[in-house]
């Protein structure tokens, strides 16, 4: 079991769970999450990327002039890649470098990485985050309370566009409803911030899923 301490957003501890490690598949599935990790920055990737290849270039495709008894060194088209204004030798095409994963082994990665954050005392939990206007130094200051000065994912359990707006302009913090959580995220910061009913939330949907 892993104690978790909840905190308010002054930094003092309120409250506490217990958190049995087989909600979260027991051990952290390091092959997997590797998988996941891949998958996640190549559908990052745009993909469009392309070059003019020497079939794309304007210009004729007669042979410039013969192929001996010139003096000059053998040419081909003007639109080989060896003259200037010639197509690309091997040219860049667009493409699509997207991966996919089955929907199971996406829950077994996101439910490892946050495993590996719990085991490494990178969780924190506060009871409520409630914003009534957008305002950037008030959602700081909770930060620094927390004592949380690295990169941080604030997983709350439905959007709350207040929280959203207070946080954007924090360089690398990063919001997002429970239900949006995935393995890249997750690894891609070194902190995550829940708040108590997005922790229970996350933790019945999988006591219901094994059940």
């Amino acid at each position: 079991m892993i104690d978790l301490a909840v905190y308010n957003t002054d930094g003092q501890e309120v409250d506490s769970l217990k958190v049995d490690e087989s909600v979260f598949g027991k051990s952290v599935r390091y092959p997997l999450l590797k998988q996941a990790i891949v998958m996640y920055h190549a559908n990052k990737r745009v993909g469009t990327a392309a070059t003019k290849s020497r079939g794309m270039v304007a210009g004729s495709t007669r042979k410039l002039y013969a192929q001996k008894h010139t003096g000059n060194a053998r040419a081909g088209t003007i639109r080989t890649g060896k003259r200037v204004g010639g197509g690309v030798t091997f040219a860049k095409i667009a493409r699509d470098f997207g991966k996919c994963m089955p929907k199971k082994q996406k829950k077994l990665a996101r439910d490892s990485a946050i495993l590996a954050k719990l085991l490494t005392n990178n969780v924190v939990v506060v009871d409520a985050l409630n914003f009534q206007k957008p305002r950037t130094k008030d959602f700081a200051r909770v930060l620094s309370n927390l004592k949380i000065d690295r990169s941080c994912l604030v997983t709350i359990n439905d959007y709350d566009d207040n929280l959203f707006k207070s946080a954007r302009n924090i360089p690398k913090v990063a919001v997002t409803p429970v239900g949006g959580l995935n393995a890249g995220d997750i690894c891609n910061h070194r902190k995550m911030l829940f708040t108590k009913e997005a922790f229970m939330s996350l933790l019945n949907r999988n006591q219901a899923d094994e059940s």
